[in-house]
């Protein structure tokens, strides 16, 4: 199964099923990214209900939405955003971390190459953690401009016991 974009139009879907063929695949089908969510997820196996299924690319996001009933699944609507995607988010993550250990601390991270290279690293990963869990546990690892988290950063409570 090859999945595409939930903005692809019908040429650039059978060009896509075309270049895995060409390519030496076995294409059996193609979905749309919200399709090959929601079976992975198992929203085929006899539950009814709407859902919403969102997908946040590097740089596109797209929402469908999926009508369930005994096993199957319609996709009633779907749009998006080719401007606006996972990419956008971890920029609006980095810097409202970096203004907010600005004000705490009064130094601008983002001035630092190696320090902001670290804290998009952090905001990445903590922008997927929450895909799996409420609360992300990353942690930004501290440099000389950078001596320790804001106590606003969402990452792990320390250890009870410890200083910090």
């Amino acid at each position: 199964m090859i999945t595409v974009p939930a903005y692809f139009n019908d040429a650039q879907r059978q060009a896509t099923k075309d270049a895995g063929v060409i390519a030496g695949l076995n294409v059996r089908a193609h979905r749309e990214r919200a399709h090959r969510g929601a079976l992975s997820f198992g929203l085929n196996r006899n539950k009814s209900g709407k859902i919403a299924v969102f997908d946040f690319g590097g740089g596109t996001f797209d929402i469908s939405i999926l009508e369930l009933s005994e096993g199957v699944f319609e996709v009633k609507s779907t749009n998006g955003d080719t401007h606006l995607g996972g990419d956008d988010i971890d920029k609006v993550l980095v810097d409202h971390v970096a203004e907010e250990f600005k004000r705490e601390t009064g130094i601008d991270v983002r001035q630092d190459t190696m320090a902001l290279h670290r804290l998009r690293e952090a905001c990445e990963r903590a922008k997927i953690d929450l895909s799996r869990r409420c609360r992300p546990r990353s942690t930004c690892p501290s440099s000389p401009p950078m001596p320790r988290a804001p106590s606003t950063w969402p990452g792990p409570s320390p250890a009870p016991g410890s200083s910090s």
